[in-house]
């Protein structure tokens, strides 16, 4: 699978970039054994949980909502650790946005090699010496793999850092950090990139699709097998691309915003179309051979 939007695809892009987000999240599996052993459960004050999950981390085309990479996992397996696996899919042109728990040296070094523009949310205690402000109020750092690197300069990167504070919204942190591999703020105004990162949230509603509306009423994954497990999840996610693809297909003749359309509507068109397109039994394919 790949990113679907064209260049007149309304909400996909900023500027030159194709805008995608990086996350992670976790499904619940059917209570078997098998799947227990292999993928584990999460643990809490009061015990295991009541299923095996598994863990995943996607790419997402922001406009469109096609997650069109993704790795999973058991449970235990952080969301660092499938993120190096995942963002190996990013290339030249486009913008990656993602949270704080991702902004790690290592794989902000690999998201960086594939020719991507970053722009991640970083910790507020993370140590960014600044060496030089810039026009619009952001500033020059470097980012090492560890104090000792840091004490020596070397192997440093160089990120450009952003902070804003949200006026006026309940529950906003002090301060929000972000780091950029965009070091021209001709290229991308500060103000322009903070307002920009909260599309990450893109990938908050397309979870939503996949756990909720696109399973219907079942509240787990059906497999009773890892092996099942793992077929099942890759089948949700192609069964969301290709309802995604068809909304922005729709999108794209209306000259709307993706975004403005109803997935759960969508939904229901291709579950009625689908009784009108019998499969054809094995036997039936033989006899026309």
């Amino acid at each position: 699978m790949a990113p679907i939007a064209e260049k007149n695809t309304k909400g996909a892009w900023y500027r030159q970039w194709r805008l995608v987000s990086l996350d992670g999240s976790s499904l619940d599996a059917a209570d078997t054994r098998e799947n227990a052993k292999a993928f584990g459960r999460p643990n809490g004050p009061r015990g295991s949980g009541a299923f095996p999950k598994i863990r995943f981390v996607g790419l997402l085309e922001s406009g469109t909502h096609v997650m069109w990479a993704a790795q999973m996992s058991k449970f235990a397996t952080t969301e660092l650790t499938l993120a190096k696996g995942v963002v190996g899919s990013l290339r030249k042109g486009m913008l990656c946005l993602a949270d704080r728990l991702f902004a790690v040296y290592q794989l902000w070094q690999l998201a960086a090699k594939t020719g991507a523009d970053l722009l991640w949310r970083t910790k507020r205690t993370a140590r960014l010496d600044m060496e030089k402000r810039l026009a619009d109020g952001s500033y020059l750092s470097r980012i090492y793999l560890n104090t000792a690197d840091r004490r020596k300069r070397r192997k440093a990167i160089p990120v450009r850092v952003i902070e804003y504070r949200l006026q006026g919204i309940p529950n906003a942190e002090t301060i929000y950090r972000l780091i950029t591999t965009i070091l021209d703020p001709e290229q991308a105004p500060a103000q322009e990139l903070a307002a920009l990162y909260h599309e990450r949230w893109e990938i908050e509603i397309t979870l939503d699709e996949l756990k909720t509306h696109l399973r219907g009423a079942q509240i787990v994954l059906r497999s009773k097998t890892p092996e099942l497990v793992q077929q099942e999840f890759y089948g949700l996610l192609m069964a969301h691309y290709a309802i995604r693809g068809l909304m922005h297909e729709a999108a794209l003749k209306a000259d709307e915003d993706p975004d403005r359309l109803s997935f759960l509507h969508a939904v229901r068109v291709v579950q009625r179309r689908m009784a009108t397109h019998v499969t054809i039994p094995p036997s039936a394919e033989e006899n026309l051979a």
